[in-house]
């Protein structure tokens, strides 16, 4: 029996990133995934939010995607698009880049980090006990691991066999989505009828002056609205042939599919994230309409979260009560996330009333103040946690600023590449002593000469120190007097090491 301090059911972006952080950490890691190669079929999501470049860049990797996707403004709320191109970030804009292309990326980072893979079989079953759980494979074989994190998708067995509930609102609409070939090219963009929304574009294409440019050549990206709820068999190139001509009079000659799929306008999320020493992450732990193109961001952003927090319980650096913070935290972003995400649905609707909604709504976000507000939600720029009353840093993402320090010029973000926490000094150096955490935290005396803002909120008062924990949020804010530094330092990352 082959064993792990972590296993991850689910190789797609949420497994790989949480495997990733977890390596970074020094923790044994391996991931269970059924796909024989990390080869996806199918394009998925379409690309990156402004928070989860902010994501990769803390690990020094934003430039492999940056390389390949296109920059674009691809933020939105029922269909209005919002510009965040004024957000103070180093990243103002999304990413056009196919999930195909994202996971492959992450994958390369996951082989440099030598996580071992376990591919073309899945986890079959588990039982857990106070020291670990014991792990059945497809294949026969088994594992041992101290946790088993479940990033196996919307239908996730880890979910269900760890008896979590997974409440939530039944379909409503339903969706096939597809890349196919056509004999008649129809006319490519999206298209509203009674039906309902339907679009269709090249999977190859550029952006141009903020505009989509598609290719004149290759697979056709098809996405239609079905007449009927419920179908619970895999969708069929009949199936898709009927859609079409519903909802457009004629099927276009489609033909040869690389995939079809079926997505509806369902909304849950787990009761809990954790259940003894089984966690969820990413789709396992929550499902919604992909309106906004939050699906991808919250699962990495949950591996993000939960990945230090993992490691230092492995680890005996913190008690297992701070994997607690990891659904608090995180159940609560992903609460707004289905709610923009079912009231974006409900705005799609093609009656009358529906249409006066929706125009409401956009001349409304079409002023500056409601379009920050949401802008920064949809980009997750916003997030924050809540840690108490304080400096609006305090639970917030800290800005990548360009600091400072003795040894030259660095920015906030590099310090985070290891995953490292870090105390942040802006007072006169030497100002504090975090020996006990020394081996845990890094204590860096900087410099930062201009103005602090945040997105949506605006101008902030300039702090005297920060502590930042791994993930790019901010733990503790505050000045010489060093008021509630030890709690947080004990908080987040353990007891003081005694002399």
């Amino acid at each position: 029996m082959a064993e792990h301090a972590v296993a991850i059911a689910g190789g797609g972006p949420t497994g790989l990133m949480l495997a990733g952080e977890l390596a970074l950490a020094g923790v044994d890691v391996a991931i269970v995934e059924r796909r024989a190669s990390n080869e996806l079929v199918g394009s998925r999501s379409g690309g990156l939010h402004s928070r989860t470049i902010e994501i990769f860049d803390q690990r020094g990797i934003a430039d492999r995607f940056l390389a390949e996707g296109q920059k674009a403004q691809v933020a939105g709320f029922a269909s209005v698009r919002l510009d965040i191109s004024d957000f103070p970030t180093r990243h103002p804009y999304g990413l056009g880049l196919w999930q195909t292309h994202i996971e492959r990326i992450l994958a390369g980072w996951v082989a440099e980090l030598n996580v071992p893979v376990y591919r073309g079989i899945e986890v079959s079953g588990f039982s857990q006990d106070e020291t670990g759980v014991d792990i059945e494979l497809s294949d026969g074989r088994s594992l041992r691991a101290d946790y088993l994190v479940g990033c196996d998708g919307g239908r996730s067995l880890i979910r269900k066999a760890a008896g979590i509930d997974f409440p939530g609102s039944n379909p409503t609409t339903s969706n096939l989505i597809a890349e196919v070939e056509m004999t008649e090219t129809p006319e490519l963009g999206v298209h509203r009828t009674a039906l309902g929304t339907h679009s269709f574009g090249r999977t190859a294409y550029q952006i141009v002056d903020g505009k989509i440019v598609y290719a004149d050549h290759g697979p056709i990206g098809v996405l239609v609205t079905e007449q009927h709820v419920g179908a619970t068999a895999e969708p069929t190139l009949r199936d898709l042939s009927d859609g079409l001509i519903a909802a457009c009079g004629t099927d276009y000659g489609v033909h040869s599919p690389t995939f079809i799929s079926r997505f509806t306008d369902a909304a849950r999320q787990a009761a809990s994230y954790r259940k003894g020493r089984v966690l969820i992450a990413g789709d396992a732990a929550h499902i919604h309409p992909p309106d906004g193109g939050q699906g991808l961001q919250t699962g990495v952003q949950d591996a993000v979260n939960l990945g230090w927090k993992l490691a230092e319980v492995v680890k005996g650096i913190s008690p297992e009560s701070l994997l607690d913070t990891y659904h608090i935290e995180r159940h609560s972003v992903a609460t707004r996330v289905l709610r923009n995400a079912m009231a974006a649905v409900a705005l799609r609707r093609e009656d009358d009333r529906t249409k006066a909604l929706r125009e409401t709504v956009t001349e409304l976000l079409g002023m500056d103040e409601p379009r920050k507000r949401f802008a920064a939600m949809q980009s997750g720029l916003d997030i924050h946690y809540d840690l108490g009353e304080g400096h609006p840093l305090l639970g917030r993402r800290m800005p990548d600023l360009d600091l400072s320090t003795a040894t030259g010029p660095l920015r906030v973000f590099t310090l985070l590449h290891d995953a490292r926490p870090v105390l942040l000094n802006f007072g006169a150096p030497g100002g504090f002593d975090i020996a006990p955490w020394a081996d845990r935290v890094q204590l860096v005396d900087a410099k930062y000469v201009g103005p602090w803002e945040l997105p949506a909120l605006g101008p902030i008062t300039a702090p005297t120190a920060v502590l930042i924990r791994p993930d790019g949020y901010v733990a503790w804010v505050g000045d010489l007097t060093q008021l509630g530094l030890a709690g947080a330092l004990t908080t987040w990352f353990g007891p003081p090491t005694r002399a």
